[in-house]
């Protein structure tokens, strides 16, 4: 599964949107004058000059224009940035916010909203009035910016269209080998199709790679340090620019964590385990009322498994005519996204009601916001492919498909739902192209100044578990724990964990290790 926060409700469709994932602004103001940002370790901002070769991406000035409600820049990085060639170079997209306040301006927030491929533009244009409190949006400019690769910087594009929706409808949890071997083609012509598109941009996709490019938009900004709200992946992408420039963090914080030390492996059980409890939690709501799966949690749970078996023996219509047949593919997606979060658990009830009468329409509208698919067909951006251009470079995993059928049965005897289909899904990063010479590392940031974890602890895409793992790592992090559900914390209306990033933001006050919300 991708990891994404709430920001995949700005792709629902207008009727899918009133009752799904919503982004609210519930904040505390204060009155208390802002604070700017100077190192807490006693340290000065980082001050090292870039190298020769780098200096004149760092030193670039940003040409703002209007572009709707935003301004919009191009920011230009190396393909390489070991080997920076000029002709080579790559366009970074950006966005943002001005702050309300300019005289008492504390600098830019950066941003990233997961993925790996969420367009962080897209999340500044459609969120800038609810990401963060009032203070914050007063005091920062909010800066959105799509990485490499991704939406409108210089995007990889691996299928088709109608590529892409036969790679997700096809069966997510093969039974035999025939099943196994028409999976194994489809990971492979995603692969092969990353690689025909740009096989020059698919070597430079790493998260590394995308990190160095924040440090040269934080120059080009005007910052010293970096301010930073990274969400579900956007904390991979903050916790490895704070290990590759550590002196250069200024108040960061990670909501949702993907830890840089998971494996591929690691990645898909611990997401199994987050989605089976997840779905839990949602079939014991389910059952509080008159519940399609069933009038018990357990009998809910097996209706569940059920349901998705029958679907995969016979799909249901959906009346899209670019994708007729509601496969297990498709329904496991439509379910997966309304996990997110427990404001969707409505319309997935109603959805799965409709589905088990034998329409697939509803389910198929939440499997199109998942994928970022417009209902008749087209994607808006490339999401569905650059999660596995990104994500196969950090984590890349066995060629061997006998290993997913291990996958697949340990996971299961853990998450019996999601297991199998979890174990399935990175087959595409066992036969990528190229490979990187990091993979799964821990990360330290030694000399940073704090930074900020938080954990939801029945969060499905990103287990709880995962943001001690980097608190723990990090030489200097605090952990603020959220006990409740949905992916990520921070903005999604709770006003302990609203109120503490806040201050953390606009004052500088590092809220205490181990807060419960």
């Amino acid at each position: 599964m991708t990891t994404r926060p709430a920001a995949i409700s700005r792709a629902l469709t207008t009727t899918v949107a009133t009752l799904a994932l919503v982004l609210a602004a519930a904040a505390c103001t204060t009155s208390e004058p802002p604070v700017g940002p100077t190192s807490k370790t006693g340290l000065p901002p980082a001050t090292a000059a870039p190298s020769a070769a780098l200096a004149p991406y760092y030193t670039q000035k940003l040409d703002w224009k209007k572009c709707g409600d935003l301004e919009c820049a191009d920011l230009r990085v190396p393909l390489d940035h070991a080997a920076p060639d000029p002709s080579k170079d790559l366009t970074i997209k950006v966005a943002r916010v001005k702050a309300r306040d300019q005289a008492k301006r504390l600098g830019s927030l950066l941003v990233n909203p997961g993925g790996p491929g969420a367009s962080g533009i897209d999340y500044v244009r459609g969120g800038a009035e609810t990401i963060g409190g009032p203070e914050v949006r007063r005091y920062y400019d909010l800066v959105g910016f799509d990485p490499r690769g991704v939406a409108s910087s210089d995007p990889i594009d691996c299928l088709d269209d109608k590529d892409l929706d036969r790679f997700l409808a096809a069966d997510p949890t093969p039974d035999d080998a025939t099943e196994e071997q028409a999976l194994l083609t489809q990971a492979k012509a995603m692969a092969d199709g990353c690689q025909q598109d740009n096989p020059d941009l698919v070597k430079h996709l790493s998260t590394a790679d995308a990190a160095r490019d924040m440090d040269i938009l934080r120059a080009a900004v005007g910052d010293t340090q970096l301010n930073y709200l990274g969400k579900s992946y956007g904390t991979f992408l903050g916790s490895t620019y704070a290990d590759l420039f550590p002196q250069r963090v200024g108040r960061v914080v990670l909501d949702g964590v993907v830890p840089p030390d998971l494996t591929s492996a690691e990645l898909g059980e611990g997401q199994a385990r987050g989605f089976q409890i997840a779905t839990q939690a949602y079939v014991e709501d389910c059952v509080t009322e008159e519940c399609p799966l069933g009038s018990t949690p357990q009998a809910a749970l097996k209706g569940l498994d059920d349901f998705f078996r029958q679907v995969d023996r016979q799909p249901l219509p959906t009346g899209d005519p670019s994708a007729p047949l509601l496969t297990e593919g498709w329904a496991r997606l439509g379910v997966a996204v309304a996990l997110y979060d427990q404001g969707s658990w409505g319309f997935l009830t109603d959805a799965l009601r409709e589905a088990k009468s034998g329409n697939g329409q509803s389910l198929m509208q939440l499997a199109d916001a998942y994928a970022g698919r417009r209902p008749g067909g087209g994607y808006d951006g490339n999401l569905m492919e650059s999660i596995y251009a990104v994500n196969c470079l950090d984590r890349p995993d066995s060629p061997d498909v006998s290993a997913y059928e291990t996958y697949a049965k340990d996971f299961s005897a853990k998450a019996p739902t999601w297991g199998a289909n979890l174990a399935w899904g990175a087959l595409p990063c066992g036969v990528w192209p190229v490979k990187s010479a990091v993979g799964p590392h821990t990360v330290a940031a030694p000399g940073s100044d704090p930074i900020v974890v938080v954990g939801t602890t029945r969060d499905p895409a990103t287990i709880y578990e995962w943001s001690k793992r980097l608190r723990d790592q990090l030489d200097n992090a605090v952990l603020v724990s959220y006990d409740g559900d949905g992916h990520t914390a921070y903005g999604r209306s709770n006003t302990c964990v609203d109120s503490a990033i806040d201050a953390y933001y606009v004052q500088g006050r590092v809220p205490k290790d181990g807060l419960k919300c």
